[in-house]
């Protein structure tokens, strides 16, 4: 929705500007058709001789998951930590042992269908599960598994970057294009010298829109994406911390409420839910 409005709100200055100070919306509008596609065509050329496919296809996804709403919102970090209570207190209560079926087979628990949000999520529910049962097997202890863990985290984390560093390469190889088409106006205008004044003036007004929606494209469109892809990114990556420091903290002899506040504390101030908040909603789902 922002990014909507965002756009919607540069392109309304920007043009309404030009309008207001008697610019010739026409020249824009004849030019942009062919100027779009030299542009387009040549960046996204570019960008699929620049990447691998898995790439390409994070990007696309990625760009996608721009238009929609984060997902990570206090609700879902209160529901990740309230998963992370529960099948701490049964290792607590009943053992190590006592959560193997549940992590053997998280689909079928009893415990992480009672948070599908969260549940559901096959990245989560794996990064849990693989640690849990390193738990559960005695054989590493707390600073092996946490090795472990930041090393599985950061190639998350680079994976997902690879996306976003792919779409800032083509945000910062628009204008260049933009250049190109220009010069190529430019070009078309020399070869046409003879012709009256008001037909030169055209073609090279025309050419100048090349720069202008190179430099728009990149810093107006490409470029905000991109920024928001990697913010998205962060989120994702912030999630995997917060369950990494909550496992380590039950590791480390914490009860299971102190460990999931651990877990809060690494979050985002904006989406972290407060220490009431986490309390009564743990309770709320006993």
């Amino acid at each position: 929705m922002f990014v909507l409005i965002g756009w919607g709100l540069a392109m309304a200055c920007i043009f309404g500007v030009y309008i207001v100070h008697g610019g010739n919306i026409q020249v824009i509008l004849k030019a942009l058709p062919f100027e779009m596609i030299t542009i387009l065509g040549a960046a996204l050329g570019a960008f699929l001789a620049n990447n691998q496919m898995k790439v390409i296809k994070a990007s696309i996804k990625g760009l996608g998951a721009c238009f929609k709403g984060s997902k990570y919102s206090k609700a879902r970090y209160m529901e990740l930590m309230a998963l992370l209570y529960d099948i701490l207190q049964k290792a607590r209560k009943e053992g190590l042992m006592s959560i193997e079926q549940d992590v053997e087979d998280p689909h079928n628990s009893a415990i992480f269908k009672k948070y599908p949000v969260v549940g559901n999520d096959h990245h989560v529910v794996e990064f849990i599960t693989d640690y849990l049962r390193m738990m559960v097997s005695g054989n590493l202890n707390a600073h092996e598994i946490e090795s472990l863990m930041d090393s599985e985290i950061e190639t998350h984390h680079n994976e997902e970057h690879a996306a976003v560093a792919a779409i800032a390469r083509l945000a910062g190889g628009l204008p260049a294009f933009g250049i190109v088409a220009a010069v190529l106006g430019v070009v078309n205008t020399m070869g046409s010298v003879g012709q009256a004044p008001a037909i030169l003036g055209g073609m090279i007004a025309s050419a100048l829109v090349g720069t202008f929606l190179g430099i728009l494209l990149a810093y107006g469109f490409v470029e905000p994406l991109g920024g928001l892809l990697e913010q998205k990114v962060e989120d994702g990556s912030k999630e995997l911390q917060c369950i990494k420091t909550t496992l380590l903290a039950s590791m480390q002899g914490y009860a299971p409420q102190v460990a999931v506040e651990f877990g809060r504390k690494v979050l985002f101030s904006t989406d972290r839910p407060t220490f009431a908040e986490l309390e009564s909603h743990v309770k709320g789902k006993k």
